[in-house]
């Protein structure tokens, strides 16, 4: 477990972590990964890192609304190290959601295919013909009944676009304030998505020690 002192430099996020070779950030809710394809969204986590690390890239990304754990290579072989970890589902993480209702089961998993809504974009979609197989685990942590909401925590086994949201959706709980795929009274129960990622596992590019990163959902 790597116990690093967390903070706030000028930049306008959070370090959990740094070194030579790798940054783990906890990006806010409402910022961008990358830079969007306008102007007015040139404002995103990668930008704000490479204030601090120049050499900063993006592995891998979070939607726009979902908050938590973001890991950055610096330099390209770093990057080309991690990207291979990822795609190789070698780096295990872990979420928290507040969801609509209450699930039936208190642990599970869901195993549907999904795809580009292309109608829809940026939504995504259920398709037995053409989605790519994804799976999510999810485990039961507590019970709201007067917001009738369940806490959840997810484990994305694949690493599918809004393939938490969707997996959700597709077993009749949206999580809370989701702006895509909730009807309005489900999103109005909270102030922005409920989703954050809280922990990841994954090995270090140079010396190949496990690492474990955690960071409190803010809900």
């Amino acid at each position: 477990m790597i116990n690093e002192p967390t903070y706030n430099p000028p930049a306008g996020f959070e370090v959990l972590y740094a070194d030579e070779a790798l940054v783990v950030v906890n990006k806010p809710a409402g910022l961008l990964s990358v830079p969007g394809s306008v102007a007015e969204r040139a404002d995103c986590m990668i930008t704000r890192a490479q204030t601090l690390y120049p050499d900063a890239l993006i592995v891998h990304r979070l939607d726009m609304s979902t908050s938590g754990i973001l890991v950055l290579a610096r330099g390209k072989a770093i990057h080309r190290t991690l990207s291979i970890a990822f795609a190789e589902r070698l780096v295990e993480k872990r979420y928290i959601a507040v969801v609509d209702g209450k699930l039936a089961k208190t642990k599970g998993e869901i195993d549907l295919p999904l795809i580009a809504d292309w109608p829809n974009r940026p939504k995504q979609k259920v398709d037995f013909e053409l989605g790519k197989p994804s799976l999510t685990r999810y485990k039961v942590l507590a019970y709201d009944d007067e917001l009738n909401a369940t806490r959840v925590e997810l484990e994305p086994v694949t690493g599918r676009s809004h393939q938490l949201r969707v997996h959700l959706l597709s077993i009749g709980h949206i999580i809370l304030g989701d702006d895509l795929y909730a009807p309005d009274s489900i999103r109005l129960k909270a102030p922005r998505l409920l989703l954050h990622a809280s922990f990841i596992r994954l090995s270090h590019p140079i010396t190949h020690e496990r690492l474990s990163f955690n960071c409190l959902a803010p809900f």
